[in-house]
């Protein structure tokens, strides 16, 4: 069985999908271990109520690039992690990280990728901008990290209409729904290829 380390800076509703699909056993791995880059988060409640290990790994409080990628690499040796997966992380990953894990750290991004990816886009900065552009579909991506910002490659996606008077939080709402179907099916998924 697969061990998975998930990186979150949220309230964690995707590691809750992912937590979920565990219990059902739709998902075949273990979750060993939470990183995440702020105290106090709703994603740490998730982690202590279901006894998985959780760490603050915060780079602004860290002397620099090289003690964050160590840090990482410390509790990612420690939680004997085979797969990486960021729900709502909001921090670059260090190129090292994900050289030594390479294709085997998972995204996913509310919108249909490569549209709308990149530095910046991220929750409703990405629907705003879908909305201000006047486009019909918006939806959800998950792809393989690798150094540029959504740019690797993609393993599914869904599609979800922009409805006429939709705002931000109500398109918001209908992808993070479909966000949590997708995303456990194709870790699932990936898993079963390594």
């Amino acid at each position: 069985m697969k061990n998975i380390v998930v990186f979150a800076s949220g309230s964690g509703t995707n590691f809750q999908s992912i937590i979920d699909a565990v219990q059902r056993g739709e998902l075949t791995a273990r979750i060993t271990g939470l990183i995440t880059n702020k105290a106090g988060i709703g994603a740490i409640e998730r982690a202590e109520k279901n006894g998985i290990a959780s760490a603050v790994i915060n780079p602004a409080e860290l002397n620099s690039e090289k003690e964050f990628e160590e840090a990482l690499l410390k509790h990612l040796k420690a939680w004997d992690a085979d797969l990486i997966i960021l729900a709502g992380y909001l921090k670059k990953i260090p190129s090292s990280v994900i050289k030594k894990y390479s294709n085997r750290i998972l995204n996913i991004h509310p919108s249909l990728l490569p549209k709308y990816g990149g530095k910046g886009f991220y929750g409703s900065n990405v629907h705003k901008a879908v909305i201000g552009a006047g486009e019909m579909e918006s939806g959800c991506t998950v792809h393989i990290v690798t150094e540029e910002f959504d740019e690797g490659p993609i393993l599914a996606q869904t599609k979800v209409p922009v409805n006429e008077n939709d705002t931000p939080e109500d398109l918001a709402k209908r992808i993070l729904k479909e966000e949590h179907l997708l995303y456990p099916k194709t870790i699932q998924k990936h898993i079963q290829n390594l």
